[in-house]
């Protein structure tokens, strides 16, 4: 049986060995974490989005950026302490300008793909994640964003994703608790929230009972690739003196904001940038917050937040962009930006107990996801997936799947019809 190893235990990493242990491989993920989705896939936004495919890359991305640099709430802010790195990825970004209508569909079409891969899979492993599948309602406050959206609508709708136009009183009808002045909104019936990392344990205590080897604590040190295989040096836990090597058929790189570090070991280019986002997870502890939050999904463009219910209890409020490394320290300006959010857009909701995050979303200069092969027959990339790995995750640990697949020699199972064209366009 050929042996696949997966750097990488975050939503990617999980849903490719699931993937993977699907079509009979024997697979171990290695993960520097004692437990599955401990990173970016911990506390994220918990939106399954398709209607949040729009590419960044977009001229007004960069005049918002210059106007905000030297504000700290600021939805989106870059420290402007020059690197190579992120001198490279925003020169890239840059020339993926003119792709920006290619790439919203394409990724459109991809998160189409991908919701019934994570939907059947939950139901027939039984997860429990929260689902809520009551739509996303997208805010606007002004004209001007109502308008842009109206045009994103239409590269959605080439993508296979229906997004209707309403009018304010359309959105109070839907969202009663929302309190605020509005121009209108953009609702899509059938997009969708969850925990993902209640999913993503979920789906990793699968993959386990399909014989997959989840090997936590592990830190990859080396990684290097022949004709024959690969070959990965990991340490237990950080300690140098548990050091081994292990010898795998290929490998397949799901390391998120790692996966750069990880892929010149093995020699490639993947320019991943980390860019921190923000989540706070307001504790609904009373009677009074659990009626005033949101039923429906929210996305405040403008603010560059969004919102989800998840069951009676809890409220989760995440967002901006912070290009600042891999720095992960949680600052108090980043985050009272969230909670006045709250206040603002849902005064009965009481703030008294909020639980804030960080995470680094690993996203690349074009906004496409790195999925496919690397130099070495192999190697495998599956990362890069910015703000939709949650979104996106079923689709491409599929692509990858399939990939490896073809490349090993063995039968190649169908891929969609929707999630080949996307694959094509990326």
């Amino acid at each position: 049986m050929k042996t696949i190893a997966i750097i990488g235990g975050g939503i990617t990493g999980v849903t490719t060995a699931y993937a993977l242990a699907k079509r009979g491989f024997a697979v171990t993920l290695l993960e520097r974490h004692r437990y599955a989705a401990m990173e970016t896939s911990f506390a994220n936004g918990g939106q399954l989005s398709a209607s949040n495919a729009e590419a960044w890359n977009h001229s007004s991305t960069i005049v918002k950026g210059l106007k905000w640099m030297l504000k700290n709430d600021a939805p989106l802010l870059v420290n402007p302490k020059p690197s190579w790195h992120k001198l490279s990825w925003f020169a890239e970004f840059i020339a993926a300008i003119p792709h920006y209508r290619d790439h919203t569909i394409a990724t459109t079409r991809l998160a189409v793909a991908a919701r019934a891969h994570l939907f059947s899979w939950a139901e027939e492993e039984g997860i429990d994640f929260d689902l809520k599948r009551q739509g996303i309602l997208h805010i606007y406050r002004d004209r001007a964003g109502f308008e842009h959206a109206a045009g994103v609508s239409k590269l959605l709708a080439q993508g296979g994703l229906p997004r209707r136009a309403i009018t304010p009183q359309e959105m109070r009808a839907l969202e009663p608790t929302l309190a605020g002045q509005y121009y209108g909104g953009h609702y899509t019936e059938s997009d969708s929230t969850g925990d993902i990392h209640k999913f993503t344990t979920g789906l990793a205590q699968a993959a386990q009972r399909m014989g997959v080897d989840l090997r936590f604590g592990q830190r990859v040190t080396k990684a290097s690739a022949d004709a024959h295989g690969v070959s990965i040096t990991v340490e237990q836990d950080g300690a140098s003196d548990t050091s081994e090597t292990l010898r795998y058929d290929a490998v397949v790189v799901c390391a998120g904001t790692a996966s750069r570090e990880m892929a010149a070991m093995l020699g490639d280019r993947v320019n991943v940038y980390p860019v921190k986002g923000y989540s706070i997870t307001v504790n609904l502890d009373d009677a009074a917050s659990q009626a005033a939050a949101p039923n429906v999904s929210l996305v405040d463009d403008a603010a560059k937040l969004v919102a989800s219910r998840f069951g009676v209890s809890r409220f989760r409020v995440a967002g901006t962009a912070e290009f600042n490394g891999f720095n992960r320290d949680i600052r108090a300006d980043r985050i009272a930006p969230l909670v006045n959010w709250v206040q603002q857009c849902f005064p009965g909701v009481s703030t008294r107990s909020v639980t804030p995050w960080a995470g680094l979303r690993p996203m690349m200069p074009d906004l496409m996801p790195r999925v496919g092969r690397g130099k070495a027959p192999s190697v495998f990339y599956n990362t890069g997936h910015g703000h939709l790995g949650w979104t996106l995750s079923a689709a491409t640990a599929d692509i990858i799947a399939d990939a490896v697949l073809a490349a090993l020699g063995a039968p190649t199972a169908s891929v969609s019809q929707r999630t080949a064209q996307a694959l094509k366009m990326a």
